[in-house]
């Protein structure tokens, strides 16, 4: 048998107390967590399951432009090589880097299934693929390769990893973090790229810059799902503690809605925004619980209307329902309204601190400062190797024939590189890289060429060099730098901050009105109508060109401008366009508490609040219409076919008309386009290849017909009844009202009551007033009449208006020239007619808009 080891008499054996040691591998393990697992760094914002994915996925060469590549290799690769756990774990993080609802600025691309805002799951990384994205791509990898920051040895040595990315971006703030160590957790709300970088800039101007001014740049968070939050208090808290809790709240609004054919409409709350986190499939769960139970009276029905472009839930409240009150309740009970417990922890030189937001942006600068440096030194010392070579080279090919000489005579390499540099006076590697120097230097180009760059080295050296002793200029180039990176991914802010002490005094008017349900706790309960208290509305007006751009002016502006016109004016003959101009084809009188509408070809409608249309004063363009809607159209704009200024009071008589470039019409309730959340509303559904091509807004009190209009000098006048123009919800496509001839498109719409006259207008510039009685009454499908004789066989109608003789029209061609005329000016003619030709176009020119203007009236 073996001998026991007598490990007590070799001395092997430490005695401690137990309890010693326990407190010692406790906190080693506890430190391990914290440092290497769950908190992130404060410099690059990263935790190092997400620093060496992205930067694993840098290694494999997965850029922006190049082709999706499987998840199931980038896990392998950061497993293999960097990161010793779990592959889920690894994928888990992956997938969190992809998803828009959980980041606000995602660090990946993914192609595939991620999950979605009701906590499906994502498939497996075997069947979806990633990329990295351009922010992260440029903004914390794009000077990985310039010895801006340290490696160290992967695990088992065979591999070299970033302590940390060189991030130009505190990544730290914009996307936030979560994470629960030993002992402490983190839990950092996401911010607006362009606030953070409006901050940075202004710290580096002024780093004793108040607390106050900062909380006026960087107001709150901004997280990726919108929502509102409820007063500045616990915003203001987190940033200056470190540590607050912020309210934030859903996007709920009230519509009207047809439940079903020949059922009464009904009001129903429609949620379009979530808080930040919250599982939108549990909240629906939550709340038909709570129906059931009967802790939530007036609730008839709970469904999910969400797709791709966006969240819908729709609450359809019974008709005896009070919507205030139902909505408080679902604000109370439910994590429609719920609080985010920010803690700002971060390691700051390998040790978690509970930092300040200023202290969080100042710990980057710091970092930002010292990675630019190291990045100016390496670039100077290579810069001062390459000038090394190319000044040897100059030198060398200054004494040609003597260089020529040597080597003819040299009896090898090395005894040729070793005479070199006795004779000239050269380095070591100046004399390698004349004995590598091809022939083809020898040419008076190449030699040319040399010495241009020996020039631009030199004054590079320079620049590096004052860069690296200026810190002024460095901090210029750092600012240069952020304000590149803002232009090229800042976005609008999606949450939106209501100051709370408007939001209690509606609570409690809420409350007051609501006696027939049970309220529970005493706690601050959030109104339906928008939080903030308006200012009182003042009357201006709204000019839209032709060009898509608004101005909004006071009416004194608008009519001093016109008087300076009137007298100017000369419309005689067609003045042409300078590049600067842009004719008004628009002008409406308004007040900053009503909204302007925005329907798009693609079926879409969104709002603008007047009262934010930025005010023109002088002869400035205006503001792009474009601009002025949700981040996801201006990137994608599509073209837009109508806008105008929604009237206070919309009645039931208030309707809208949609008809389709294939001939497609509808009617929709006015009610429905109203108050709009930047997702917008869909309000026609489109058969493919099919286009909204007019949007007439009109009131079934005054208005009684509509006529139609075709390229080919077609008119379909038709009575608006309820068979011939249906009124239908937003979700179906309307019903054939006319069937068009090849080449024939529609050109015209227009809503009038019995005793009105319209306004014809060809390509070629012929135009005339036609009586309405002219045209007979028609039914839907019928051909119509024939109401404009060409004069030409290539003429074509080009638009029908109504024609009220106090207007004025607007001819625009497609060489930007234009008329502007009265309507009273142009005579009346019969069906047969071709009409005046008001417009004489050159040859190739037509016509291609037509625009009516009214005279405000206040």
């Amino acid at each position: 048998m073996a001998k026991q080891l007598n490990l007590l008499s070799s001395g092997q054996v430490v005695t401690t107390a137990l309890h010693t040691e326990m407190q010692r591998s406790y906190l080693e393990y506890a430190m391990s967590v914290i440092v290497g697992r769950a908190l992130p760094d404060v410099r690059d914002g990263l935790k190092p399951v997400h620093r060496r994915i992205l930067y694993a996925m840098h290694e494999l060469g997965l850029t922006p432009d190049r082709p999706y590549r499987k998840c199931a290799r980038v896990v392998g690769d950061v497993l293999g090589k960097y990161h010793p756990h779990g592959d889920q774990a690894v994928y888990d993080a992956l997938v969190r880097l992809t998803q828009t609802f959980a980041s606000r600025y995602p660090l990946l691309d993914g192609h595939g299934n991620f999950g979605s805002i009701d906590d499906d799951p994502p498939a497996a990384m075997r069947y979806t693929e990633t990329r990295l994205a351009p922010v992260s791509h440029e903004a914390l990898l794009g000077e990985i390769g310039a010895a801006t920051v340290d490696f160290i040895d992967n695990f088992d040595g065979s591999q070299q990893e970033p302590i940390v990315l060189p991030a130009q971006l505190p990544i730290l703030l914009l996307n936030g973090s979560s994470g629960i160590a030993v002992g402490m957790a983190t839990n950092i709300p996401p911010h607006n790229l362009g606030e953070v970088v409006d901050a940075l800039i202004a710290l580096i101007d002024r780093p004793d810059l108040p607390d106050t001014e900062l909380f006026k740049i960087i107001p709150g968070p901004d997280f990726p799902t919108g929502g509102e939050i409820v007063g500045t208090a616990g915003s203001r808290e987190a940033q200056l503690t470190g540590r607050g809790s912020i309210p934030v709240r859903g996007v709920a609004q009230l519509e009207e809605i047809q439940p079903g054919r020949g059922r009464h409409r009904r009001n129903a709350i429609v949620i379009t925004e979530l808080p930040y986190q919250v599982n939108k499939a549990a909240l629906i769960e939550k709340i038909a619980d709570l129906v059931n139970q009967g802790k939530i009276d007036g609730i008839a029905d709970l469904r999910d209307e969400s797709d791709r472009e966006g969240i819908r839930v729709v609450v359809e409240l019974k008709r005896e329902a009070n919507p205030q009150s139902v909505l408080d309740h679902l604000y109370k009970q439910t994590p429609l309204q719920s609080n985010f417990g920010a803690i700002l922890l971060a390691l700051v030189d390998g040790q978690p601190r509970q930092l300040s937001l200023r202290q969080i942006l100042t710990e980057f600068l710091q970092f930002r400062e010292a990675t630019l440096t190291r990045r100016y030194r390496h670039e100077l010392e290579q810069t001062e190797k390459r000038c090394h070579l190319v000044k040897g080279m100059l030198h060398a090919l200054a004494h040609l024939d003597a260089v020529i000489d040597l080597l003819c005579q040299a009896p090898d390499g090395s005894t040729a590189k070793l005479q070199l540099q006795a004779q000239f006076d050269l380095s070591d590697r100046q004399a390698d890289a004349i004995l590598a120097m091809p022939l083809r230097r020898l040419t008076g180009l190449e030699q040319a060429n040399l010495q241009t760059e020996y020039e631009e080295l030199t004054q590079h050296i320079q620049t590096l060099r004052q860069l690296l002793t200026d810190r002024r200029e460095l901090l210029k180039t750092l600012k240069k730098d952020l304000r590149t990176l803002k232009r090229k991914y800042a976005d609008p802010r999606r949450t939106r901050i209501v100051e709370n002490e408007a939001l209690r005094l509606e609570a409690k008017q809420a409350q007051a009105t609501d006696t027939g349900t049970d309220t529970g706790e005493d706690t601050a309960i959030m109104p339906l109508l928008p939080a903030t208290v308006a200012p009182e509305a003042e009357e201006v007006v709204l000019t839209l060109t032709q060009r898509g751009y608004v101005r909004r002016l006071s009416p004194r502006t608008f009519q001093r401008q016109q008087r300076r016109e009137s007298d100017t004016e000369d419309t005689s003959a067609i003045a042409p366009l300078e590049e600067a101009q842009d004719v008004p084809i628009q002008v409406q009188a308004a007040s900053t508490d009503q909204e302007l509408l925005v329907v798009t070809a693609t079926g879409k409608a969104y709002t603008v609040a007047i009262g934010e249309i930025p005010a023109t004063t002088g002869r400035s363009r205006g503001t792009a219409i474009v601009g002025l809607l949700p981040p996801a159209v201006q990137s994608d704009p599509e073209p837009i076919v109508a806008q105008w200024v929604l009237p206070k009071g919309v009645t039931e008589s208030d309707e809208l008309v949609l008809l389709s470039k294939q001939g497609r019409i509808k009617r929709i309730p006015l009610a429905e386009v109203t108050h709009l959340t930047n997702r917008g509303l869909v309000v026609t559904k489109l058969k493919e290849g099919d286009t909204l091509a007019f949007a007439v807004p009109m009131q079934t009190a005054t208005v009684s017909q509509i006529v139609l209009a075709t390229s080919s000098g077609r008119l379909l006048r038709l009575p608006l009844t309820a068979e011939t123009v249906p009124l239908m919800n937003r979700n179906t496509q309307g019903v054939q009202v006319l069937r068009l001839r090849p080449q024939e498109t529609v050109v015209g719409c227009v809503a009038l009551g019995s005793h009105q006259d319209l306004l014809l207008v060809s390509q070629q510039g012929y135009a005339k007033r036609l009586p309405l009685n002219m045209l007979r009454l028609s039914q839907r499908g019928e051909l119509g009449t024939n109401a404009f004789q060409f004069a030409t066989k290539t003429d074509r109608l080009v638009a029908v208006l109504a024609a009220p003789p106090e207007a004025e029209v607007i001819l625009i061609t497609n060489t930007q020239r234009y008329l502007q005329l009265p309507i009273a000016q142009i005579s009346v003619w019969g069906r047969d007619g071709s009409g005046d030709r008001c417009c004489p176009c050159d040859r190739g020119e037509v016509i291609t808009t037509v625009a009516a203007i009214d005279p405000p009236v206040w």
